[in-house]
């Protein structure tokens, strides 16, 4: 471990002393931990993660180094990582760099060396808090933390991370259908699944009228994942409305799942600490099975305000909905990410499905 000190503040007064990697660098964000046992580089490359403080609960992180081609878009978006230990001497045949100078290139600063597990219960009985990952403490700790209780989660992520011109990607192989993606914050391997499924893909920015998007001739519709609470996008609800008025497929994952359930009069919730992580396990209910997922939002629909669809997944652990379908809009969404990179791969079936409409329509 390298014996420059860090610090993480959490807003009340908690404070945890460790090592610090990564940029030499201050900030503030949104405290939140991941149960992931890998894929420590797609959390850190998944826009859903934009301005937090990412903390991983698994006690290492970096054994496997990182490389060019399994980043889920082409920068870092916690504003800080935070892990027990983190590997100096990666092994692994597709390992290109290790994790702190991966940090250091995107200018985000790490720390190490402190009590994960701590942190983690301390979160869960006391909620999502902000925190700063300093180098030195601060003079007044009181000031300082009151501070933090005034900082706010970055509002209208979404525009942060969607793209601003529509981008296409050709299908791989036999091109069969063509799926309007509207990114919300995309990973890379949504848009993978599609073309593996010989879709040809026109991401297009997180507000692009919906009249233009009919010009694009799709056979279906994406909705995809991507930061922040649903209620602070109220301006796309219509937009949306309009999409599903067309009559293609509509298929939504994560934050696209929450749009699509507002837009048609549902309500959310912020949960005390969010899902995050690779290990969430989700019942189907229309299956009768129950899949391990991987999720990574703070906010959930309430079931008891649907009232145009019908809920087709339940979380296993606290109840709260990961699905809902909508028969006469030939529409369905699940909260958690059907892509499930790094894994698990329980769920990929549902591109699947998604194809299967768009070959019955």
């Amino acid at each position: 471990m390298p014996n420059n000190k860090a610090y993480l503040i959490l807003a009340d007064e908690t404070v945890y002393p460790g090592h610090a990697f990564g940029a030499e660098t201050d900030t503030i964000g949104e405290v939140v931990f991941t149960t992931s046992m890998s894929g420590y580089q797609e959390s850190l490359t998944d826009p859903g993660n934009i301005g937090t403080i990412l903390c991983q609960t698994f006690p290492s992180a970096g054994n496997y180094g990182l490389n060019s081609l399994d980043s889920e878009s082409s920068r870092v978006w916690p504003a800080g990582y935070v892990t027990r230990e983190w590997c100096a001497h990666p092994s692994n045949f597709r390992s290109e760099v290790n994790l702190d100078l991966f940090l250091r290139d995107h200018g985000v600063p790490g720390l190490a060396g402190i009590d994960t597990r701590s942190l983690t219960r301390h979160l869960r009985q006391k909620g999502t808090l902000v925190g700063a990952l300093v180098h030195t403490l601060p003079e007044d700790l009181r000031q300082f933390c009151a501070g933090l209780q005034k900082e706010r989660p970055l509002r209208n992520a979404v525009r942060h991370v969607s793209r601003k011109e529509p981008t296409g990607f050709p299908a791989e192989g036999v091109r069969k259908h063509k799926v309007v993606l509207y990114d919300f914050g995309v990973k890379n391997s949504v848009i993978r699944q599609l073309c593996l499924r010989g879709c040809e893909v026109v991401a297009v920015p997180f507000d692009y009228p919906a009249d233009k998007a009919a010009v694009l001739s799709p056979d279906g519709l994406l909705l995809s994942n991507g930061p922040g609470d649903a209620e602070e996008l109220s301006a796309l609800f219509g937009n949306i409305q309009k999409l599903t008025t067309f009559g293609l497929p509509l298929f939504g994952i994560d934050l696209g799942h929450q749009l699509l359930a507002l837009a048609l009069g549902a309500k959310s919730e912020k949960l005390p600490f969010g899902h995050h992580g690779e290990n969430q396990p989700v019942t189907d209910l229309q299956r009768g099975r129950t899949y391990i997922t991987s999720q990574g939002h703070s906010h959930s629909v309430l079931a008891e305000s649907i009232r145009a669809g019908q809920v087709s997944h339940l979380n296993a652990n606290d109840g709260s909905v990961e699905g809902i379908r909508y028969p006469a809009l030939s529409a369905f969404s699940v909260q958690f990410h059907a892509e499930a990179c790094a894994g698990p791969e329980d769920t990929l079936f549902l591109f699947d499905d998604f194809i299967q409409m768009m070959e019955n329509r």
